[in-house]
């Protein structure tokens, strides 16, 4: 499901229409953005947990050239983890 799918999805459902829908989706995600980039958790209860992790830097192969090892440097990588309600309910 891409986004213009999820929002027509959610205006059906909801009654809103898919500008209302579009604009709380982007509002949703450049929120969530900003607090993940400040280094603070969003959690929404049941679905799940964004979060910023540190990935340390590792050696790793250049892809065009598999003999070729190539320094990765150290970054940060967003996260998702999902919530139990959500588990649970891939489990049924």
């Amino acid at each position: 499901m891409n986004k213009m799918q999820l929002t027509e999805t959610l205006a059906s459902k909801t009654g809103l229409s898919k500008k209302d829908i579009d604009r709380v989706l982007d509002a949703f995600v450049n929120l969530v953005t900003e607090k993940i980039k400040s280094g603070e958790k969003v959690a929404v209860t049941g679905f799940g947990t964004f979060n910023v992790t540190n990935r340390k830097a590792r050696t790793g192969v250049n892809p065009q050239n598999p003999s070729q090892k190539i320094q990765i440097p150290a970054m940060k990588v967003p996260k998702f983890t999902a919530g139990k309600t959500l588990k649970d309910s891939l489990k049924k």
